[in-house]
């Protein structure tokens, strides 16, 4: 569980990362996330074999077409579920940490009946 939790978070920084600089690298994920550079490395290994990413010589890191896939799930789950602990009241900050984990546990049926429900508002 902690494994998958961990790939998800990396492909999901990834994923936001790619929107803010014209190429993601590895210093840039252990700076974004405050981790080791070398923890970052072992991470993208681990996600280029099981093709989640790809590594160019230069360092440059892509998300695969199921990398993407499941850096999309994982970023529209944080992002509804922000929102739905923000709008009952929960403090921004608070909301998001709490998004963080709920998105890695949540089930395909409850989270869409959660976006049903924020949908229909």
């Amino acid at each position: 569980m902690q494994n998958n939790e961990s790939a998800e978070n990396y492909l999901e920084t990834i994923l936001i990362l790619s929107k803010k600089l014209p190429v993601v690298r590895s210093v840039d994920i252990a700076n974004e996330l405050g981790f080791k550079k070398s923890s970052v490395s072992i991470a993208m290994k681990n996600l280029r074999e099981k093709e989640h990413i790809t590594v160019t010589d230069a360092g440059f890191i892509y998300l695969t077409d199921s990398g993407k896939e499941i850096a999309d799930m994982i970023f529209e789950r944080h992002e509804i579920i922000s929102k739905f602990l923000i709008n009952l009241g929960v403090p921004d900050e608070i909301a998001v940490e709490d998004a963080c984990r709920i998105e890695h546990v949540i089930s395909a049926e409850s989270f869409a009946a959660l976006k049903k429900h924020i949908h229909s508002l």
